[in-house]
């Protein structure tokens, strides 16, 4: 990457002596002050004329603003966030954004960076460029030498959606401020856009503006945020908000796709003027109506896509079993990013199921378009459902765009025999059983925590429409422990534990042991066990996983010394919860600023310990009950035949806690972390 010639202030330049003295001290003086002003005026004209020269009005205008204070853990400040839209009457689309960021700390380096998309088939990045202002007033300009093409995604076969790249990251320092502006074309196969007004990072002018033809008109619906009415001359149309707050990361908080202002936007052409131009969406039949469109045609068969999937359900007995079965085959397909045609709709349209079924491999569409066909196969109707992966509150029913959504899945039409948890019933379809065929570490009759409660779009042509995806209860997601552990009056213990975990509490735990080698996953059970039991020996790790039945099964033995703490020489003290949840028990902040979100799972321990023969219990901690909405815990404790029997158990239910009720769920975790800190005393006979 080249490097452009920089510009520099006068303090770069070293003095020099002219070796000459002819002039009186006094006189010298005065001389060198009149001298050493008008060098500095000099320069300081020069200096901005250059950097009037090298970074634009728009910049250097957002640059002057008065900054605003913050606090030391924000890392930037933007001072402008725009985007400008000129949309042609064949359909052509012009969008100009430009970024300015203020760098507050070395942390804020980051932002110094800007990306645009765009998709090879239909459109372009025509120009983008660059400017870093240095805290001391020079300039450093990047263009198009500076400019990185980048695939979007690393395992995009066809790679056709793409990104340019322009960064200053490496010469930034806290107090620069960076700029960036882009120029795309092209031809969306959509009448509809979205703008976020902000990021995380505080932002004081944020802007979006349409310029449509003549006769042409654009709604907006504003999310997050109270109704923002734009600013309307003739075709022209602009959104602003001002002073953004930053979004600060709290535990268990809402995404920042839920919390910072977005707009949505749809924009109409005449009636008369409609050929060529992208797709426009009055409702959500009309979303899947056109989905149904693009995908229907490619759930194809042949003679050995239908023998493989009769082959798969051959020993099945059940309607279930014949669905499990096949949902075990499509999540062993590869995942591999393929998308063609994009710009024409193609990132909707999955490829043929022959061709998937052929390579073995596909997106997520591709999959659940796979698991459609060979279910088909069997007599089994499916549909494709369209949903928001990692925010199951992004997609809002007030706006009807594909382009609300990022994954594709699949709802199974069941008969009333079939049990499971993620069933829902369509008022038009029947019982539906939802499956992610792409999420390996998921079996049929479970869903992805993030997936649960969301609104997808179950697309079936006329009959198709959004509905809320199922949410199991906790119950379903339940892991039991058992440990067995001796106590030594040393203080020492060896202990044996026995994990069963099901549905969501499983799927963590299992792609844990199938995504890193056999050494690591133990490293990291090692490191697990020893952070309740310190300095604990690891010396057996047997993990088990059954994921037809969603279950996953870890068995460890272990040894840590001096884990009872000797005290006054006749005192053992020790914690009966010998190892740690590897949930955190968070939400330990004073204040908190937005609400709690809860995942639904449930807990059970039982810790035998043998205590030593020489001992007697001296105290035992108060047995806990706790008792709310959102959740329920509980402690016991019991001394029989000279063992210890500790029980806790904890129930969590999905839900999103407001921030007035946040003192609530605060005291329900501060209360369990204490009971499960609390010790044992034994003393010697």
């Amino acid at each position: 990457m080249t490097r452009n010639k920089e510009t520099l202030l006068d303090g770069d330049a070293p003095y020099r002596s002219t070796g000459r003295r002819q002039l009186s001290r006094p006189a010298r003086a005065a001389r060198n002050s009149l001298l050493i002003a008008f060098l500095i005026a000099v320069v300081l004209m020069s200096r901005n004329a250059r950097a009037g020269d090298d970074a634009p009005e728009w910049l250097r205008s957002a640059a002057s603003q008065p900054a605003s204070s913050y606090a030391k853990t924000v890392p930037a400040v933007v001072l402008l966030r725009e985007r400008n839209i000129r949309v042609e009457e064949n359909g052509k689309v012009t969008t100009t954004e430009r970024r300015v960021i203020k760098l507050l700390t070395n942390e804020g380096r980051s932002e110094a960076a800007g990306a645009v998309s765009y998709l090879t088939d239909t459109g372009n990045v025509r120009e983008m460029r660059a400017w870093l202002i240095r805290p001391a007033g020079t300039v450093k300009k990047l263009g198009k030498d500076e400019v990185l093409d980048v695939a979007a995604a690393p395992n995009d076969v066809f790679n056709e959606v793409r990104m340019k790249l322009i960064s200053a990251r490496d010469d930034a320092e806290a107090g620069a401020v960076f700029g960036y502006e882009s120029i795309a074309e092209d031809r969306s196969v959509f009448t509809q856009f979205d703008w976020e007004f902000q990021g995380r990072l505080p932002t004081a002018v944020s802007r979006i503006t349409i310029t449509l033809p003549a006769g042409w008109r654009a709604e907006a619906v504003t999310l997050n945020h109270a109704r923002i009415e734009p600013t309307a001359t003739g075709s022209t149309y602009s959104w602003e908000l001002r002073d953004l707050p930053h979004i600060e990361e709290e535990p268990a908080s809402p995404r920042v796709t839920a919390i910072a202002p977005r707009l949505a936007v749809s924009y109409f052409p005449p009636p008369d003027k409609k050929a060529g131009l992208g797709r426009v969406f009055r409702d959500w039949k009309d979303v899947s109506l056109w989905l149904t469109e693009l995908s229907e045609p490619q759930a194809l068969l042949d003679d050995a896509l239908a023998g493989k999937a009769k082959q798969i359900v051959a020993d099945s007995k059940s309607e279930l079993e014949r669905i499990q079965a096949i949902g075990r085959y499509v999540q062993g397909v590869n995942y591999v990013a393929i998308q063609t045609g994009v710009g024409r709709g193609g990132g909707y349209r999955p490829h043929s199921s022959l061709e998937v079924f052929a390579k073995s491999y596909g997106d997520c569409k591709d999959k659940a378009n796979l698991m459609r066909a060979m279910l088909k196969a069997v007599g089994i109707k499916s549909y494709l459902v369209c949903i928001y992966s990692g925010d199951r509150t992004f997609v809002r029913e007030e706006w009807a765009s594909p382009q609300q959504f990022n994954h594709c899945i699949i709802a199974v039409t069941i008969g009333d025999a079939t049990k499971a948890a993620t069933i829902v019933n369509h008022p038009g379809l029947g019982r539906l059983l939802v499956f992610d065929p792409t999420d390996d570490n998921t079996p049929v009759g479970d869903l992805p925590g993030h997936e649960q409660g969301s609104l997808a779009l179950v697309v079936a042509g006329e009959a198709g429409g959004l509905l809320r995806m199922p949410a199991t209860p906790p119950e379903s997601n339940l892991l039991e422990r058992h440990v067995e552990a001796v106590l030594t009056p040393d203080g020492s213990i060896s202990a044996s534990l026995h994990e069963r975990s099901f549905g969501q509490s499983a799927a963590p735990h299992r792609g844990e042991f199938r995504s890193l080698p056999r050494s690591d996953y133990v490293k990291r059970i090692e490191g697990w066990i020893s952070s309740g039991a310190n300095g604990a020996r690891v010396s057996r790790v047997e993990p088990s996983d059954n994921i037809a039945d969603g279950r996953f099964a870890l068995d460890v033995d272990f040894k840590a010394p001096a884990y009872g703490q000797l005290m006054q020489g006749r005192l053992l003290v020790f914690k009966p919860a010998i190892v740690s949840r590897r949930e955190h028990l968070f939400l330990t902040d004073a204040a908190r600023t937005y609400p709690v979100m809860l995942e639904g799972y449930a807990y059970t321990e039982t810790v035998k310990i043998k205590l030593p023969p020489a001992f007697d219990v001296d105290e035992l901690p108060d047995a806990v009950k706790l008792e709310t909405p959102f959740g329920n815990y509980s402690t016991s404790y019991a001394v029989k035949d000279g063992s210890l029997l500790f029980t806790r158990t904890l129930i969590v239910r999905q839900a999103t806690i407001p921030v007035a009720d946040y003192p609530k769920v605060r005291s329900f975790f501060e209360r369990i972390r204490a009971a499960e800190q609390s010790p044992v005393v034994l003393v010697k006979k």
